[in-house]
């Protein structure tokens, strides 16, 4: 039950998959668990549900560096499966004449689908001893009004029991049993007290009655982590951004410490690639992408000694010229690679070099002559292979006006950095195979070995293609070795492509030249990025929108295929992507984007945009997605890019308007107040849409302050040592405005940029701990269960 947030792609007939997925779910603060369904897909009819695990945030939150482990899966009962909340009065009445418990039974939100349409018949049930009353049933809805007082007479024994209230709602069926939506239990202490107890409370489950089955249904490996921030306003973070900016920008010696550096210092292996990532999409933010590579890039060329193994550790800088290739080349990638990416899984051929690896009944028969041998396979896989292989070398090669400036240009300045390193002639392919390890390496051999993560497939390949992407990768990486390693491994059986990979480094290296050779000053100093460039297009594809006008439609006339373009700007779609004529939306009008229940329309991974005109009138428009995982992806972008506009709505409605009433909560009125609360958080946070400065410079930051107190000790507190009475006559007293005394030391070089940053650091922790006690004072209690 609940919301999809993503969906992985399916592995096809193999009990023991392999997903390598990660995803990045921004969840509402008030989650109380997170559940991974396994399910076997069905090309016709239902998924069938294999089994479940379900954290609790508690769980989650309880590993600071997050949990990793095989967990069993367990049976999936519906009684479990609840979701949504109720609102209740409950209040305690004496008088001389009787004692009654009553209950107002005002409404409920969000219940759990039970019937095919996607919704429930619910109604709901008090009890309280052996006393019970129930509600009427209210027909195909998830979110009932019911506004009806139930009332249970009690003995005035009852009243010293120390028993419990409980409110159950359900799901109606005229055929079997009832469905168990939810239920609500209260302490009847709770309501000696007055005034009445009133509020929304959260469903829960019949009763945990789980069973592990003992690995029966088979084990998933998950790797979880949580992290809850709270991000502040803009201006906080600026005087972090302006230290980060400096560091690269001022003239400094590229050995002297800075923000940079000390981020460095602190930065722990787990938590280098999201750092690394992290500065990429500040950097790229602030226009200076470039040099903090450089920046980087330097320090590391010439902290080398050996060139034989330049780049080759997991350091920030190479994490971060990873992260750089991934945010600023995926599209280029696609053109270069895709075509053959899809005419090898479109082919299927079994391919295999491996003596000890060759299996004679998967071949389909290459010649007439009856069996084939293993020679014959391998020949006829030698054959493909090196087919395959040029094709990717051949359109690699030529892409060198496709890929993007910002990528040429940071070659070109890791070029220049490793040439002036190391200079002699024997190491006249170090400065090729910097570049060559980055751009082979980490990018092309990655994204051939494993095309689903890099969007260049919906699906994973299936076992016989996953075979021929790996000798391919292999391949490719020998390639970026420029040879250099051939014959040296122990893989002797690749040595058949050995020639074409010999033959293809007198291209490599003149495309790499190639590549190069381009103006530093095409790329602007400008944000790249299109929070701050309206004209960026930050997301588009096909679409279905949904008709709304006019008589209602069949659903399958209902939708039209339009392509859709999202800026920061507006939110536009035309009949083809070429279309001259496009309809827009501001993005400032935007007040409202949430999911559409599947029983609006009959239709799966629906949405709504929420507009409001210069009159005040709300305009809806929904549209349709592919996938779950899309959907999310349009959702988050769409966020995103509204998510400072001034008059965004409190609540909205999940279905549509349709025959008269609401098909969420079957009210009439077409401007009745939403029955469910807008979520103004991202739903998937999808990292190479890199719209979130604040959220970024709130990662840095939370990785400083983890290392606060060894930045202190290294940068700003003197040896006992030198406490002599010389360095004693460094120390003035400074005068606070408020009458306070404290003694400064005067710095010793480098220690400046560490005050500064510590500084930053404490003000930050400061503000945090300020608007932490603010929301503590203004918030209004809320009632959840007791």
């Amino acid at each position: 039950c609940g919301t999809s947030l993503f969906r992985t792609a399916t592995v096809w007939k193999n009990l023991s998959p392999f997903w390598g997925e990660e995803y990045t779910l921004h969840l509402p603060m008030g989650f109380h668990s997170l559940s991974f369904h396994v399910m076997d897909e069905d090309t016709i009819g239902h998924d069938d549900v294999i089994g479940k695990i379900t954290l609790s945030k508690e769980a989650i939150g309880s590993q600071a560096k997050g949990l990793d482990c095989w967990l069993n899966l367990t049976r999936v009962d519906p009684d479990e499966e609840v979701q949504g909340e109720i609102h209740l009065s409950l209040e305690l009445l004496k008088d001389t004449e009787k004692i009654s418990l009553r209950c107002q039974v005002i409404e409920a939100r969000d219940l759990a689908p039970r019937d095919i349409s996607g919704t429930s018949d619910p109604f709901t049930r008090v009890i309280f001893n052996n006393h019970s009353a129930e509600t009427s049933i209210i027909k195909k809805t998830r979110f009932p009004h019911w506004d009806e007082t139930l009332e249970l007479e009690l003995d005035p024994e009852e009243l010293r029991e120390e028993g419990t209230v409980t409110v159950e709602v359900w799901d109606w069926d005229m055929v079997g049993r009832n469905d168990f939506l939810g239920k609500v239990e209260i302490p009847f202490a709770c309501l000696h007290k007055t005034p009445p107890l009133e509020g929304w409370f959260r469903l829960l489950p019949l009763g945990n009655n789980e069973v592990d089955a003992g690995g029966k249904l088979g084990a998933l490996r998950l790797k979880v982590r949580l992290v809850e921030d709270r991000i502040l306003p803009s201006v906080y973070y600026q005087p972090l951004i302006d230290l980060l900016v400096e560091s690269v920008i001022s003239p400094t010696e590229v050995e002297d410490s800075s923000a940079l550096t000390m981020l460095e210092e602190v930065n722990t292996v787990e938590s280098r690639q999201d750092v690394a990532m992290t500065l990429v999409k500040i950097y790229l933010g602030q226009g200076l992408v470039v040099p903090f590579l450089d920046y980087l890039n330097t320090r590391e060329v010439n902290n080398t000694s050996d060139p034989n193994t330049l780049f080759r550790s997991n350091s920030l800088s190479s994490k971060a010229m990873e992260q750089f290739m991934k945010a600023v080349g995926m599209l280029y990638l696609h053109e270069v690679l895709k075509p053959i990416i899809n005419r090898i899984f479109d082919e299927k051929k079994y391919i295999e070099l491996d003596p000890c690896k060759i299996d004679l009944n998967r071949t389909r028969r290459i010649s007439f002559k009856g069996a084939v041998s293993e020679a014959e396979v391998r020949d006829s896989s030698v054959e493909i292979l090196q087919s395959y292989l040029t094709s990717i070398i051949e359109s690699i090669v030529g892409s060198v006006d496709q890929c993007p400036p910002v990528m040429r240009v940071a070659f070109k300045q890791l070029h220049k950095r490793v040439e002036e390193q190391f200079a002699e002639p024997e190491n006249e392919d170090v400065k090729y195979l910097a570049i060559s390890g980055f751009f082979f390496l980490r990018f092309f051999a990655p994204a051939i070995l494993t095309p689903k993560l890099f969007q260049l497939r919906d699906q994973h390949a299936d076992t016989r293609t996953s075979r021929t992407l790996l000798l391919l990768a292999k391949a490719l990486q020998s390639v970026g070795n420029l040879g250099l390693q051939l014959g040296h491994g122990k893989e002797q059986w690749m040595a058949p492509l050995h020639p074409i990979i010999l033959r293809s480094v007198a291209s490599v290296k003149d495309f790499l030249d190639k590549l190069i050779d381009i103006d530093h000053d095409i790329v602007s100093e400008v944000p790249q990025r299109a929070v701050f460039m309206p004209s960026v297009t930050v997301k588009e594809g096909f679409l279905h929108k949904h008709k709304a006008e006019g008589p209602q439609l069949l659903s399958r006339f209902a939708y039209k295929k339009r392509y859709f373009w999202l800026t920061s700007e507006t939110l536009s779609y035309a009949k083809t992507p070429e279309w001259q004529v496009r309809s827009s939306i501001p993005i400032q009008c935007v007040c409202a984007v949430e999911r559409v229940d599947e029983n609006a329309f009959q239709q799966q991974n629906v949405m709504q945009v929420i507009t409001k005109d210069n009159e005040g009138q709300l305009h809806t428009m929904y549209i349709q997605s592919k996938n779950v995982n899309e959907l999310n992806q349009w959702l988050s972008a769409i966020r995103k890019v509204s998510i400072y506009n001034e008059r965004m709505l409190p609540s909205f409605h999940p279905g549509a308007h349709r025959s008269g009433k609401w098909t969420c909560c079957l009210q009439a009125d077409r401007a009745v107040t939403g029955c469910s609360k807008t979520h103004s958080a991202v739903t998937l946070g999808d990292w190479s849409d890199p719209l979130d400065p604040d959220v970024e410079t709130q990662t840095i930051y939370k990785q400083l302050l983890q290392g606060r107190d060894k930045l202190r000790k290294k940068h700003l507190e003197m040896p006992d040592s030198h406490q002599t009475s010389s360095s004693k006559e460094n120390i003035s007293p400074d005068i606070h405005p408020d009458g306070a005394e404290c003694k400064v030391q005067l710095m010793k070089p480098g220690q400046s940029a560490a005050a500064r940053l510590l500084a930053v650091i404490d003000d930050l922790e400061q503000a945090h701990a300020t608007f932490q006690r603010r929301e503590t004072e203004d918030s209004t209690s809320v009632i959840l269960n007791p």
